[in-house]
């Protein structure tokens, strides 16, 4: 169905990438209808750590990762859980999670990534600009705290593949460190310090404005839950929800993890599993860093927030359907604590959300054959950085049939 010379989208998934996908689409003259089953920017876009990590192009499976698994499994300060009751059933995912664990596919993956997050910042500004939401994106150097010079060189390896990139540290040791990290205890001695990067003030409202302006300038938003989809010689042709049919064109899902049960009823397994994340707001904080920093011993980012500090991170693979887990949010509150010893606050407010996780780490961009069903969903730990990014390749490709980058290692059908 058309009206007039327009297509009528779908975009299903109203987070960052969603959003991004339905303005974008809107600049280029689409009719478009945005849909979700919550409110725009209340899923993982909502608790993330707010950072536009320009530089984050490295994946969690490095070389020689899998030998050093079990010290970390045992180590009850290292940021990685594993729920072992769901071990049977994510076990195939991560055997092929792991496989990737070598240099030949680290730096294919940190490719592919690079094109996606490097001109974040830009992204973001040119997505925003003219916006209320433009008033929660805040230019800022992002900082990487080290215990130690021998601690960084650990981490040597990503830091050459982010140099070869072009991303190069600033290297801060000494008394400098308390100048530019006050109220910071001695067990952070060195500083990895990036330029050109950034973080948004409030992520979730970041995207309900965002998502308003879309409104605003006369996009349709539904609030409803996908059931199937109906597609006519081989083409979407519509969408059931609990709300009624929709006919539509083009559909985009942007479900992050829940995209992937919505690609099972169009006959696509994607092997994505959800990687939760937590977050620790403190509210009023005695102490606020002057940008993002990453703490590297417990992999975790502090950001300055204008609702607080969010301190969010860690690393558990348990499903969708467990309850938080209690040790990762007592490992964030250690580390904080041993971070800023004289740390005081009001009170504080906890998070759990579910990152959805490709098995190699890239996320899921394109069209699903010719069918003229898109995606745009997986992106890991960079899904606000990367979410405009992603919205704006998508609606090049959907309403001008043009790439802005080369997206096969993307394809949605990549291991069909």
């Amino acid at each position: 169905m058309t009206i007039g010379n327009k297509k009528q989208i779908i975009v299903v998934g109203a987070g960052i990438a969603g959003v991004s996908t339905a303005l974008w689409l809107q600049r280029f003259g689409e009719n478009v209808t945005l849909m979700d089953r919550s409110e725009p920017g209340e899923g993982t876009s909502f608790g993330n750590a707010g950072v536009l990590a320009a530089c984050s192009i490295t994946p969690v499976t490095a070389p020689k990762m899998i030998p050093k698994i079990p010290g970390y499994l045992l180590n009850p300060d290292f940021p990685l859980y594993v729920i072992w009751q769901k071990l049977p059933f994510l076990a195939p995912f991560l055997v092929r999670y792991l496989l990737n664990a070598n240099d030949d596919d680290t730096r294919r993956i940190s490719r592919g990534l690079t094109e996606i997050v490097a001109d974040s910042v830009v992204q973001h500004r040119d997505l925003a600009h003219g916006t209320k939401a433009e008033q929660w994106l805040q230019d800022s150097k992002y900082i990487f705290a080290y215990e130690s010079r021998k601690a960084f060189e650990n981490d040597g390896y990503v830091w050459s593949i982010r140099t070869e990139a072009g991303f190069e540290p600033q290297i801060v040791e000494g008394q400098e460190v308390r100048e530019i990290l006050p109220g910071t205890s001695n067990s952070i001695n060195l500083l990895a310090v990036m330029d050109s990067h950034g973080f948004v003030l409030n992520p979730g409202q970041y995207v309900k404005d965002l998502a308003t302006t879309f409104r605003e300038q006369g996009g349709t938003f539904i609030k409803a839950r996908v059931k199937d989809f109906s597609k006519v010689d081989g083409k979407i042709n519509s969408v059931e929800t609990d709300q009624g049919s929709f006919d539509c064109t083009d559909l985009v899902i942007t479900a992050g993890i829940w995209s992937r049960d919505l690609m099972k009823k169009l006959g696509l397994t994607v092997p994505m599993e959800s990687e939760r994340g937590y977050h620790i707001l403190f509210r009023s904080p005695s102490i606020v860093p002057p940008c993002p920093v990453m703490v590297a011993s417990g992999k975790f980012v502090m950001t300055p927030m204008a609702i607080g500090l969010r301190c969010a991170g860690i690393l558990e693979f348990g499903g969708l359907t467990a309850p938080p887990s209690k040790k990762p949010l007592e490992i964030i509150k250690r580390h904080v604590r041993n971070t800023y010893p004289d740390l005081e606050w009001e009170d504080t407010e906890e998070w759990l959300g579910h990152r959805p996780a490709p098995c190699d780490s890239l996320p899921f961009i394109g069209e699903v054959g010719e069918s003229r069903i898109y995606t745009g969903f997986g992106h890991h730990h960079i899904g606000l950085t990367g979410g405009p990014k992603t919205g704006r390749i998508l609606a090049e490709l959907i309403a001008n049939d043009q790439y802005m980058i080369d997206i096969s290692p993307y394809f949605p059908r990549r291991f069909s």
